[in-house]
């Protein structure tokens, strides 16, 4: 292994080496500042081979800038920002932002040391702070696969929980074996924390993310280790007598760690509405169904159905006997005799007749008389007796919210990732006479601003994609986000300003003035629109274009896209807004007057793009065609 790199080394002309801040089987971290950012402080992360060579040098690198893009997709406002890969004297590093803020590792030893752990609140404050970005990272088919209090840090900045350290460097090693120690596997994930899937095969679900964040909670609640609470004899976890929480909380966590993937919850929106259904009981949520028991092998190998169970009431249906049932006699078996026909008998014809004359005689009579006491007695109707309907559960939204910390003259923009039934809320304090702006980027989430008092705010601010106004009262208001309908899972970017109130101005002199004499309204001129057919390079699958617009130049830019290419559109720099337009020269929606768009496209064809401003404006517009992800393993 090659020994540390010096303290002030300076590397790629540019990263100066400040000290380091961590180090394990797989790498080191050092903590530096960007030469050419103002100094500014980074993390960078070295990778250390188990075994040296050529193979393994440069299969190395050939994974490095495969992961490097995974990595980059990754923008989430608590995950390190990733900035690049880079080769020096055969060591390759990775460069991420540096987040300052202790490990809840530290954190938890500061407790112990003092005899105490986390609360059930502030474990369960945690979890609802890191489901939104587990819930990001898993929709781009991203898996952590080494979550853990080590690898979670609470920002100073804001006090928001930072998930570092994904499993990429571990996942590296595992493929840049040489074939002779192929027969020798690498732990992807740390002991204790990562299920037996992950340990065993080296296959790792959403849910893998799951179970080690159930432990990581079971440990801060506890101070234990996951040694201690887990008997790896019976598959057991005993951490409840460590830690006295809410039964249903306990319920929820245990679900988490369930030893089978097919057993845990399958995705972050059901644990979300798990711990939503503790805030508010109100909501009936149906219990979890209980583990299958396999009868074979095939069905060992299913995992659990993800569909919901909901419990119906209905009436039970009689029980059907089996052909095969031995059938019980209705009396007792008599021989089959021949009998002759009653009708050959006089005397029984004669009883007959006269039992059904006795037999009309009183039924005219009972009719007579009911209709004779009809008007003294009203008869009264028996009940029919009904079932009690069961209430079916109804589908909840599961619903977030974040406060941010926005300052007279500040701006801050938050990234993520919202699904069909989720909804996040971000929570701004201003005051009265304050201007707030709001911007939404993304292709299927829309914005709604509400005032302190729960109001919608004055200007069109239900469900746009941009909001801006002056603000009428003191106090928190609510920036809510919701998904566009039949959108079933949508990135977004959303841009805050706040500026200060005006200085009151002193009322000036009124002072008579001319009454001018009015001139004739021009005449408004039709923008010329100017286009252009753009093509991407040889091996590339998006290209860059700048040029200039005003109200009388629109530009109008043709794109071809292949069916089921995902197609996206950006203004990069400048002023000006976009138009897209399908093929047919009709309107996309919810795509007129944004800056950025994307979307996966139903039909091939030349797409439009146009570029449109009020004013004169230079701009720079990205445009790209690319494939769509493969989703996740399950």
């Amino acid at each position: 292994m090659q020994p540390p790199i010096p303290t002030g080394t300076v590397l790629q002309n540019r990263y100066r080496l400040s000290s380091i801040l961590g180090q394990g089987g797989f790498g080191r971290t050092y903590l530096a500042e960007d030469l050419g950012r103002f100094n500014e402080r980074c993390a960078l992360k070295e990778f250390i081979p188990s075994q040296s060579g050529a193979y393994v040098l440069d299969k190395s690198k050939e994974l490095f800038q495969r992961e490097a893009a995974i990595l980059y997709q990754i923008q989430h406002p608590q995950i390190p920002q990733f900035r690049a890969t880079f080769e020096e004297n055969q060591r390759l590093f990775l460069v991420q932002d540096y987040v300052e803020g202790k490990t809840y590792r530290t954190l938890l030893n500061e407790r112990k040391a003092q005899g105490k752990a986390f609360t059930e609140a502030e474990v369960l404050q945690l979890m609802q702070q890191l489901l939104p970005v587990l819930a990001h990272i898993h929709s781009k088919g991203i898996i952590h696969r080494d979550i853990a209090p080590d690898n979670i840090i609470l920002r100073q900045q804001d006090h928001l929980p930072v998930l570092i350290d994904f499993g990429v460097v571990k996942e590296i090693v595992t493929r840049v074996q040489p074939a002779e120690t192929e027969h020798q596997p690498t732990t992807v994930g740390k002991i204790g924390y990562a299920p037996s899937e992950q340990i065993q095969s080296g296959r790792a679900y959403p849910n893998s993310d799951l179970y080690a964040l159930a432990v990581s909670a079971v440990v801060l609640l506890t101070g234990k280790e996951p040694q201690e609470l887990y008997d790896d004899r019976s598959l057991t976890w005993y951490w409840q007598q460590w830690a006295k929480v809410n039964p249903g909380f306990a319920q929820v966590l245990n679900r988490m760690l369930s030893y089978r993937p097919g057993d845990r919850y399958q995705s972050v929106s059901e644990v979300a509405q798990a711990l939503q259904a503790l805030a508010n009981p109100s909501v009936v949520t149906p219990p979890p169904p209980p583990p299958p028991t396999p009868t074979s092998a095939t069905q060992a190998a299913n995992p659990t159905s993800r569909m919901q169970t909901v419990a119906v009431g209905r009436r039970p249906e009689p029980t059907a006997h089996s052909s095969n049932a031995p059938r019980r006699a209705a009396g007792p078996v008599i021989p089959t005799q021949t009998e002759t026909s009653v009708w050959d008998n006089p005397w029984a014809v004669a009883g007959i007749v006269t039992g059904l004359a006795i037999v009309t005689l009183i039924t005219t009579f009972a009719v007579v008389s009911a209709i004779r006491n009809g008007s003294d007695n009203t008869p009264v109707a028996t009940p029919t007796p009904t079932e009690t309907a069961t209430p079916t559960p109804t589908d909840e939204p599961v619903e977030y919210s974040q406060r941010l910390n926005l300052a007279p003259g500040d701006t801050t923009s938050v990234e993520g990732t919202l699904r069909e039934n989720e909804v996040v809320t971000y929570i701004v304090s201003a005051e009265q006479a304050q201007t707030l702006s709001a911007a939404i980027e993304g292709e299927g989430v829309l914005l709604s601003v509400f005032a302190p008092n729960g109001d919608l705010v004055e200007g069109n601010a239900e469900r746009v994609q941009q909001w801006q106004g002056v603000l009428d009262f003191t106090g928190e208001y609510y920036l809510e986000l919701r998904p566009v309908r039949g959108v079933e899972e949508s990135d977004y970017r959303l841009d805050l300003s706040l500026e200060a109130a005006p200085e009151p101005e002193p009322e000036p002199t009124p002072t008579p003035t001319e009454t001018p004499t009015p001139s004739p309204s021009p005449t408004p001129v039709e923008p010329q629109v100017d286009t252009q057919r753009l093509s991407f390079p040889a091996g590339s699958e998006g290209v860059e274009v700048s040029d200039t617009v005003s109200d009388r130049l629109t530009k109008r830019y043709l794109v071809n896209v292949q069916e089921g290419q995902v197609f996206s559109a950006e203004i990069i720099d400048g002023a000006a807004t976009l138009n897209i337009l399908f093929p047919n020269g009709e309107p996309v929606p919810d795509a007129s007057n944004v800056v950025f768009w994307g979307f996966q496209v139903p039909d091939g064809g030349d797409y439009i793009v146009e570029v449109i401003s009020t004013d004169e404006t230079d701009f720079t517009l990205g445009v790209s065609a690319t494939a769509p992800t493969e989703p996740p393993p399950e």
